[in-house]
């Protein structure tokens, strides 16, 4: 992974630079494996991001925007408890692992002095995040627990001695010299980043990379070389921080990363990189967690929608062939004398034709000819009866599987606040069954909240992020003569630019915003509708989210992430 032991080192230097002898003001702990701390030093507000997260684990300074659960975890009441109005005394890096430790110092609750340590492990899905008191080095308590059944070298649970991780038998590549380098590798065997990252702390296998690549024709003159150059560079702090996307994936790292030969973007600090580099990420795997059912459900409903139209279509196509039945009942009557029941098929006159042609009618050879003229009868009324409703239902298919792609479309950009709406709205709609909390109270409808976002000009812009806020965006907070916005028949949010007149530019930014929360997020060349709110109607008895409008114009956007960005930090 980048966060390796090195990138650990320069964020561990930027919280401490930022951060040492401030005040834990708050704690929050917005999701299982994350805890948000608010720091107060230098005059100013700082938000720090512990995440244990078993793909996503680092420590960051963050910029962010988190939803707190109503009721906060017990982990995070402990935390309050220990560490709330406590001053962070210093903050430093175990080795080159990928370890933080907060040195922290308060009164406890007869006012005495405490120490206490706050310990982030960054181990990919062995994270965890340590409360240590560290006179007695006893842990209070941790984010996840882990007993001596599982790990035998260590238990990680309250009221155990804390035990550092095994130590790795690597060299500290910033005591490192020509000499040091050449006696750890063996030119012979190739691999040489595998090699490098085997022999120093600290090393992953995307700077390995870097420097193998910048020493050209690795030999024993250009590769130690390469080492020093990027190892020196790191060790005074002349950092670069920069995401580099190459065939369609990113990696961030604290320099740019040449051998990937792809789009550079830099960053000012750790922190702006990774809110970057992260953005919606774990956001999205964590609803991915939370709406797993949802997702099921909705693919599943979608499924049987698309299967039924297709039955319904076969049957309308039947049905169309109501006057071919009736014929050939008609005629198979007339000559039941020459029919005989074994016969697969019998050709008569057919006295409905002004030519006096003849006609082959199929027969079932099982059935007598009475039985089948009866058939044919029975498929004539049959069909005529369904022509008159199966059209209808046909429609009402397609517009619930329009429905539930929509909801996919919704659950694809969905906040976990979004995910409660989406679920509210299906328990409305009788799709699912209400949901119920401990003592069987049922659940509170969630007040519907809007992403806001400004436009260059500082124009305020509205999206509606699943059917809910779509209808309340459209039908209550817009007023009738902002400008509504939407893909031209593609799911997708409902947008609204609060301005009678908005100029061209934020038009553009505001469909760049509607294509972006589209089912056609990856596509070109987007075609986006906007009209204003007094041109769009929500039909009586429809669906939630669904409109009609017209008086539109059309413009064509392509999604860009890094516009929606500056649009929400703007």
């Amino acid at each position: 992974m980048s966060f390796d032991g090195l990138f650990t080192r320069a964020v561990t230097n930027e919280l401490s630079t930022l951060l040492k002898g401030g005040r834990i003001n708050k704690i929050h702990q917005p999701y299982k494996n994350e805890i948000l701390m608010v720091v107060r030093a230098g005059g100013v507000n700082h938000k720090v991001l512990l995440s244990a997260h078993p793909s996503y684990g680092r420590v960051q300074l963050t910029t962010d925007q988190y939803d707190n659960p109503s009721e906060p975890p017990m982990f995070c009441m402990l935390l309050r408890k220990h560490l709330e109005g406590y001053i962070i005394e210093d903050i430093h890096q175990a080795g080159l692992d990928r370890m933080i430790i907060f040195e922290v110092k308060g009164r406890n609750e007869i006012g005495d002095l405490s120490y206490k340590q706050l310990i982030v492990e960054i181990m990919g899905r062995h994270s965890n995040i340590v409360l240590v008191e560290k006179g007695r080095n006893m842990i209070l308590d941790s984010i996840k627990h882990v007993s001596f059944a599982v790990n035998t070298h260590r238990a990680i649970q309250p009221g155990q001695e804390y035990i550092m991780p095994p130590v790795q038998d690597k060299m500290n590549p910033f005591e490192a010299d020509e000499e040091d380098i050449l006696k750890r590798i063996d030119f012979n065997a190739g691999n040489l980043d595998k090699q490098l990252v085997a022999s120093f702390a600290g090393l992953s296998p995307i700077a390995a990379k870097e420097i193998v690549h910048k020493a050209g024709l690795a030999n024993r003159t250009t590769l130690p070389k390469a080492f020093l150059s990027v190892i020196n560079t790191l060790k005074e702090h002349r950092y670069q921080p920069a995401i580099t996307i190459s065939k369609g994936k990113e990696y961030f790292y604290l320099l740019p990363l040449e051998h990937l030969k792809g789009e550079v973007k830099s960053f000012e600090s750790t922190g702006s990189l990774l809110d970057r580099f992260y953005f919606g990420k774990a956001e999205r795997d964590r609803v991915k967690q939370q709406a797993n059912d949802l997702e099921r459900f909705i693919v599943n409903e979608r499924e049987k929608n698309e299967k039924k139209i297709k039955k319904l279509q076969a049957t309308l196509t039947e049905a169309k062939n109501a006057d071919k039945y009736q014929l050939f009942g008609e005629l198979l009557t007339a000559n039941l004398y020459a029919a005989e029941k074994g016969m697969k098929e019998i050709t008569v006159l057919n006295y409905y034709d002004e030519d006096g042609g003849s006609i082959s009618i199929p027969l079932d050879p099982r059935k007598t000819p009475s039985e089948n003229a009866q058939k044919y009868f029975t498929r004539y009324q049959k069909a005529k009866n369904a022509l008159k409703i199966v059209e209808e239902q046909i429609e009402n298919a397609k517009l619930e599987a329009a429905y539930f792609d929509g909801l996919q479309q919704q659950l694809e950009a969905a906040s976990p606040r979004d995910i409660e709406e989406i679920r509210e709205e299906l328990t409305e709609g009788g799709y699912i069954r209400q949901r119920q909390k401990r003592g069987n109270k049922k659940q509170q409808a969630s007040k519907v909240t809007l992403e806001r976002y400004y436009a260059t000009d500082g124009t305020e812009i509205l999206v509606g992020k699943n059917n809910k806020q779509n209808d309340y965006l459209t039908n209550k907070a817009a007023a009738r003569d902002d400008i509504w916005l939407h893909t031209k028949d593609i799911p997708g949010s409902h947008v609204v630019i609060r301005s009678k007149e908005p100029a061209e530019s934020t038009i553009l930014e505001a469909a760049n915003l509607a294509a972006y929360f589209s089912k056609a997020r990856n596509s070109g060349s987007v075609p986006v509708d906007f009209t204003k709110v007094r041109h769009v109607k929500k039909p009586a008895g429809a669906k939630p989210g669904f409109v009609i409008y017209d008086h539109q114009q059309t413009v064509y956007v392509t999604p860009d992430e890094e516009m929606v960005l500056a649009l929400k930090e703007s």
